[in-house]
């Protein structure tokens, strides 16, 4: 896992990534909230070939400690306003395919605990 820091907009999208993929499947209603993150984010194309590449090269087991790096990066460079607009994609992208699982719900406290959000 690289050590380097994520500016919020990579660490914001390495965090839906990975919330996506922690119950095995990834739908298409939960790709579109991704995209709409992106669109939101990036005004201009980007590539995001390597970041794709660091977290598909990532285990399961190594999921949580990427996902709480990124929650840090995301939270140093973002305001209040920017950290609930980030939560609220995260919850949509959890609702998105009408299950909560464990694991969303896991990975969705641990971004309510860690960044002190009623």
């Amino acid at each position: 896992m690289p050590n380097h820091r994520m500016n919020k907009t990579i660490a914001g999208y390495h965090l839906l990534m990975i919330l996506s993929a922690v119950d095995f499947r990834v739908t298409t209603a939960e790709d579109v909230v991704i995209r709409n993150y992106l669109v939101t984010e990036f005004p201009f194309r980007v590539n995001l070939d390597k970041q794709m590449e660091v977290i598909s090269n990532l285990r399961p087991d190594e999921w949580e400690r990427h996902f709480i790096k990124a929650m840090d990066d995301f939270y140093d460079d973002a305001t209040e306003a920017e950290r609930h607009s980030l939560l609220a994609f995260a919850i949509d992208l959890a609702k998105a395919d009408n299950v909560i699982t464990k694991e969303e719900n896991h990975y969705l406290n641990l971004l309510f605990e860690h960044w002190g959000t009623p």
